[in-house]
């Protein structure tokens, strides 16, 4: 695992949660729980639209815990004024490495 479900692992990690991970490539989103929080991992990269992500509901989840999002480029319109974006680099002459760059959709 590199990049985005690494990460995704990292704060499912940082919850208890460590041993749930699963990549949404096929699901759109995997729902994640203990007694404190709820975290939604999305993965929006087959929808062709934002009117996709309405559709299936996905704004309904913002109000409802942590929301991490796998090519929220696609989405960005959608997404909430305080949405931080964490943009993953693949280092070209390394490929165990990332770069990370971090940003608010305000930026």
């Amino acid at each position: 695992m590199h990049g985005k479900t690494k990460f995704t692992q990292g704060i499912l990690e940082f919850f208890g949660l460590e041993d749930e991970i699963s990549s949404p490539t096929f699901t759109i989103v995997n729902e994640y729980q203990n007694n404190k929080i709820s975290i939604f991992h999305f993965d929006v990269y087959r929808l062709e639209s934002e009117e996709d992500f309405f559709e299936i509901g996905g704004d309904e989840y913002f109000e409802k815990g942590i929301c991490i999002i796998e090519w929220g480029n696609i989405i960005k319109e959608t997404l909430p004024k305080n949405a931080i974006f964490v943009n993953f680099e693949k280092d070209l002459s390394n490929d165990n490495i990332r770069k990370i760059s971090i940003s608010r959709k305000d930026d």
